[in-house]
């Protein structure tokens, strides 16, 4: 639908200093400044995922925080976007979600410089976001190369955790698992972006680890194929999705992207729907040289990304995904 939609929006004006807009989805704009930098910015704001409001307001402005990592940038200041039903929400409530967002940015060393409140029906949080990031290491979601490593940074199995929590059957064990995913700030993508081995970069987050790819072959014009037994997922997330537990958005982005993948003739569907499962502040997806991709997972793993994992590889050919 947002594709169709834009699609009748008319043409902005050319502009040479736009180095990055909505051609190929990407995670942010990027904007020359000068010579050497650009300017990053991008917004994300959601309603409630958790039932704790510091929870909310954490997970929110860490997820937001994340498309500016995708592209290789250091975030510096941040805008805070509130929504809430002041009539419904007590004060201390609403001053707890944005405790969150203030409290994930310190750890990222933004400072939250201002933003907008308004009395909305439902509660909402996120960020605008602004980076900074050198011209040579700009990353985008396009420019992935036959023969390039796929590495995820995070587990998949988020959508799973939350849906359960919706339900009332989360346990204890499975909410820490999804606090703990939520909340790990993608920082290393700053690190990544000044590497000419990564060719491509963007975070898996709403439309799933199957989506996101999409986005990066559709914009590379290559084809992809995964492991499926290398996928890394959160253990209470394998139980819930055994167990039936499934959201909506996973069949929403099986239509979006379905066509062009390849699975599996006899797959399990809680393993289908892992695939397309929504991922709310989710890990990198990244697409380096395959004789770097040992010592870039290694520096994933050194900066506290336990899960990550090499996943698959790309290949020349149209833009298709194979799972094997």
């Amino acid at each position: 639908m947002l594709r169709e939609l834009l699609a009748t929006l008319p043409a902005p004006p050319p502009d040479a200093a736009l180095l990055v807009g909505t051609e190929t989805a990407d995670d942010a704009a990027v904007y020359r400044l000068d010579d050497q930098r650009a300017m990053v910015a991008t917004t994300d704001f959601f309603m409630p995922v958790v039932d704790d409001p510091f929870d909310f307001g954490r997970i929110a402005a860490t997820n937001a925080l994340s498309d500016v990592y995708a592209v290789g940038a250091r975030p510096v200041l941040a805008l805070a976007i509130v929504g809430m039903p002041v009539d419904k929400i007590p004060p201390e409530v609403i001053a707890r979600v944005m405790a969150g967002g203030a409290e994930a940015c310190k750890a990222a060393g933004v400072p939250i410089a201002g933003g907008h409140s308004i009395d909305t029906l439902e509660p909402i949080y996120g960020l605008a976001a602004i980076g900074l990031v050198d011209l040579d290491n700009i990353k985008r979601n396009a420019g992935a190369l036959p023969g390039d490593s796929l590495i995820l940074g995070k587990a998949l199995g988020v959508g799973f955790l939350s849906a359960a929590m919706k339900n009332g059957d989360l346990s204890a064990a499975g909410y820490a698992a999804m606090i703990d995913s939520t909340t790990r700030l993608n920082d290393i993508g700053i690190d990544l972006g000044g590497r000419a081995d990564v060719h491509a970069m963007t975070d898996v987050s709403g439309f799933g680890l199957l989506g996101h790819l999409s986005e990066v072959c559709q914009g590379s014009g290559v084809a992809a194929e995964l492991d499926l037994a290398a996928l890394p997922t959160l253990p209470p997330a394998i139980e819930l999705a055994r167990a039936g537990v499934n959201t909506g958005a996973a069949g929403r982005n099986r239509t979006a992207f379905g066509e062009g993948v390849k699975l599996p003739p006899d797959l399990p569907d809680w393993q289908d729907n892992l695939l397309y499962d929504p991922q709310t502040s989710g890990g990198l997806l990244v697409a380096c040289e395959a004789a770097a991709a040992a010592e870039i997972l290694a520096l994933f793993k050194a900066g506290g990304y336990a899960d990550a994992a090499i996943v698959g590889h790309c290949l020349a050919g149209p833009p298709t995904i194979t799972v094997a």
